[in-house]
């Protein structure tokens, strides 16, 4: 890749940082499409980003400090719009590379959003629920001149969800004077959120696979899946899945996994998980890691837990035929190097995991309006736009000889600069 005016050097890809993968394939688009040097610049930069101090009360009195983030990759094409993940890993580099895929992922489903994310470094299974409120209050508080319906519209991600939209979403209305649902997305129903938006990342990642398959001409009947993973998108993927007709022969939380050739049942997991807390130990499936699992011979992989999962250290062992991005950013820049030259088929994060956004916007608008829709439009509206998607990109990679990922970024980046370039640079 050529150094562009005013670039630092190659990012050394071998780290496997988020935020140097999101930069090296922004770097690799800008070349593919000719991006001008001024629009490239821009756009390597987050708009703006916060990092904040949450103090909060413990239960026996006591005051614990964590480290958050905010941060605005781009604005120029409407509100910014990511989730709030609680993990003990988060940091800016991570929330950066996040906010950037956001911006792309939005472009990619067309939705009228810029890209965003947040985070707070900690571990929520260590916190009492009271606790995890008033962290969570206070995370809002910090971070209260930033979101707005109109500016910024947070959502749920890793270790979030529905509550604790639910506390942030009432933390700003409160300091408003009224109530405020378009300020969060991924909320209860009952106070404005959207029927289909708590699978609709799950549903989309199917439509991604299906859409995939047929265009490999191979029946949803005949594949295997494995699934790294087994959390909100996963669990829910595997159901639906499952559901479709396919084998899901794997699948694993952070404590380990599951295997059995012969397919397993999501129902029977579930309940097994929801009284052992995790999804090993299920009875008549051989246990697998996280690592041997990505490594198991299946139609259909779906890493849906964390990033930079699949690197240049195992991307020659994954034998599945597609691999389809669940998670954000779970193989690394170079692991998809390997991976395309092998011949596997992947479907990138920011088409295939942009359902959960596609209905974030849905319930954003039907804020908005007041006026709220059935499931079964949610779900028929989000099929479309996935659909287009995927052709869109499709298309694109067998027009300009790309892999799915280069041509997701042309469209993604090529959109968000468009609109860069047609309101102009103020002042």
């Amino acid at each position: 890749m050529n150094e562009q005016p005013g670039h630092e050097p190659q990012l050394d890809t071998s780290k496997d940082s988020p935020w140097e993968t999101a930069l090296a394939q922004l770097d690799e688009a800008a070349e593919l499409m000719g991006l001008a040097p001024g629009a490239h610049e821009i756009l390597r930069a987050p708009k703006r980003s916060l990092s904040v101090s949450v103090p909060f009360r413990m239960d026996d009195g006591s005051t614990r400090v964590c480290q958050g983030y905010r941060v605005h990759h781009n604005v120029t094409r409407g509100p910014a719009k990511g989730g709030i993940r609680y993990h003990p890993n988060v940091d800016l580099d991570e929330v950066k590379a996040l906010a950037m895929w956001m911006t792309w992922k939005c472009a990619v489903a067309r939705i009228p959003f810029g890209g965003a994310k947040g985070g707070v470094a900690v571990d929520p299974k260590g916190l009492s629920r009271a606790e995890l409120e008033r962290m969570t209050r206070r995370y809002a508080s910090e971070i209260l001149p930033f979101i707005g319906p109109e500016k910024d519209i947070p959502a749920p991600d890793m270790n979030t969800d529905e509550d604790i939209m639910a506390w942030i979403m009432d933390t700003y209305s409160m300091n408003s004077g009224y109530s405020v649902p378009g300020v969060v997305t991924g909320k209860p129903v009952a106070i404005g959120g959207s029927r289909g938006r708590s699978g609709a990342t799950s549903r989309g990642v199917m439509y991604m696979i299906f859409s995939t398959l047929k265009s490999l001409g191979i029946a949803p009947e005949e594949v295997s899946v494995a699934i790294q993973g087994y959390g909100k998108v996963g669990g829910h993927a595997a159901q639906l899945l499952h559901d479709a007709g396919c084998r899901v022969i794997a699948v694993s939380d952070v404590d380990g996994g599951l295997y059995r050739e012969r397919g397993l049942d999501p129902e029977a997991i579930n309940r097994h998980k929801k009284e052992a807390g995790v999804v090993a130990g299920f009875p008549g499936a051989d246990p697998v890691s996280n690592e041997e699992l990505l490594e198991l011979e299946c139609d259909v992989l779906v890493p849906a837990a964390i990033e930079g999962v699949i690197t240049v250290k195992n991307a020659d062992r994954v034998r599945a035929r597609v691999v389809c991005e669940a998670a954000n950013g779970p193989i690394t820049f170079e692991g998809d190097k390997m991976l395309s030259e092998r011949g596997v088929f992947v479907v990138p994060d920011i088409l295939a995991n942009s359902g959960g956004v596609t209905v974030s916007y849905f319930e954003w608008v039907q804020d908005i309006q007041a006026y709220f829709w059935s499931e079964e439009d949610v779900n028929d509206r989000l099929r479309q736009i996935m659909e287009r998607a995927f052709d869109e990109v499709h298309t694109l990679a067998a027009e300009k000889h790309l892999t799915m990922r280069q041509a997701a970024h042309w469209i993604g980046v090529g959109r968000v600069a468009e609109a860069h370039l047609t309101r102009g640079l103020f002042p």
